[in-house]
């Protein structure tokens, strides 16, 4: 009984499997374009479903945009590589929605189909878990190929062996872009309080990023108070309700991150002042004047701060509160990142996913945004 049961189970899961291969070949037809050649040999499950929906479909197709595009080759990247895709969230409107002119690694500005480092790719940011919303970014090639499956702290490494060499680049990136690297892949990695309170928030949350450490939805709540109207008004609310042990830390520091905006001009806007407030946090004086109010601050204190500036609308519109396993539902973090079927691959071969220690959840809640002007939670 024990083996027939095993069999029944690996059974369903491989034909579990097979059915995601034809569902990717079906939308294919459905939108009218020809998977790729690796997945048209006899058997593919892709061919299967492709060819049963263009029987099925015919010339009555969707709308082709380069969101359909992007959907259907992450879907298919995730299935070869064994990788948890969350079907239910994750679609060419959400892509759509995520999408930025600008690479927030590099800074350079995307193109698309070019062929190019520039070209546009949508990642993982935390390599350690699915294709889930809240865990994808758009970036340039350029800083996908360079981030490979590297965690948020060897991007801190390389930064240190770049400067200790002398050296201007590696893997094609330089120390200011692998920085912002590091901190964008730290927003989606659980870290202990006084950790995460020591970094500087180099770059912004893109839309739709799910902020898993309350420090950094604090930080980014902060520094946004500056790009639009009304934060005079905000900051003084927000500090009637600091903890009075930290209220003074408090005032000093936003004073000083005040005097970085005006420091940038009133004609700032838009792109121009999301980057001059990213850039605010290479003064030194920024980062030991938060390191001190946040040191001061316990993780609870910042996650009450959030939510009141949630409440109150005084965080970017759109904000929402989610707790913990709410915001990482689809990450597959339990198997750090892997989908729990067979993967035949773009061959035919078959592989099971490996095994991984499952990743500890705290029950902290995460912070975003559901849409607006930088991070988000959905």
């Amino acid at each position: 009984m024990p083996q027939a049961t095993l069999f029944d189970a690996t059974e369903h899961e491989a034909i579990a499997f097979d059915t995601i291969g034809f569902e990717i070949g079906w939308d294919h037809a459905h939108h009218r374009l020809v998977p790729p050649v690796a997945h048209l040999h006899a058997g593919s499950p892709v061919r299967q479903g492709w060819q049963a929906g263009r029987a099925l479909f015919g010339t009555r197709t969707l709308r082709v945009t380069r969101h359909v595009r992007k959907w259907l080759q992450l879907r298919l990247n995730a299935w070869v590589r064994g990788r948890a895709f969350e079907g239910l969230a994750v679609t060419p409107h959400f892509l759509a929605q995520i999408d930025v002119a600008e690479c927030p690694v590099t800074r350079e500005p995307l193109a698309h189909a070019t062929g190019t480092p520039s070209d546009a790719s949508v990642d993982r940011v935390n390599n350690d878990a699915g294709y889930a919303v809240g865990n994808l970014a758009v970036m340039s090639v350029r800083a996908n190929a360079a981030k490979a499956d590297h965690a948020w702290h060897d991007a801190l490494a390389v930064v240190r062996e770049i400067e200790a060499h002398g050296r201007t680049e590696l893997d094609g990136l330089d120390a200011a872009a692998w920085s912002r690297l590091a901190v964008l892949m730290s927003f989606v990695t659980p870290l202990a309080h006084a950790q995460v309170a020591c970094l500087p928030l180099l770059v912004l949350p893109p839309n739709r990023l799910r902020l898993l450490n309350p420090a950094q939805a604090l930080q980014t709540l902060l520094t946004l108070q500056f790009t639009r109207p009304g934060a005079a008004r905000r900051v003084a609310e927000l500090a009637g309700v600091v903890p009075p042990a930290a209220r003074d830390a408090f005032q000093v520091f936003m004073h000083t991150l005040l005097a970085r905006r005006l420091a940038a001009g009133p004609a700032a806007e838009g792109p121009a002042l999301r980057r001059a407030m990213e850039d605010a946090w290479l003064h030194p004086l920024v980062n030991r004047r938060w390191q001190r109010l946040a040191l001061q601050l316990s993780e609870a204190e910042c996650e009450r701060l959030v939510q009141y500036a949630g409440r109150r609308g005084l965080a970017a519109e759109g904000w929402r509160w989610l707790p913990r396993d709410a915001a990482t539902e689809g990450w597959a973090l339990e198997s750090r990142g892997y989908a729990c079927h067979e993967s035949p691959g773009a061959e035919g071969s078959s592989k099971r996913a490996p095994a991984r220690p499952s990743l500890a959840r705290r029950a902290s809640p995460a912070i975003g945004a559901a849409q607006g002007v930088s991070c988000s939670l959905s």
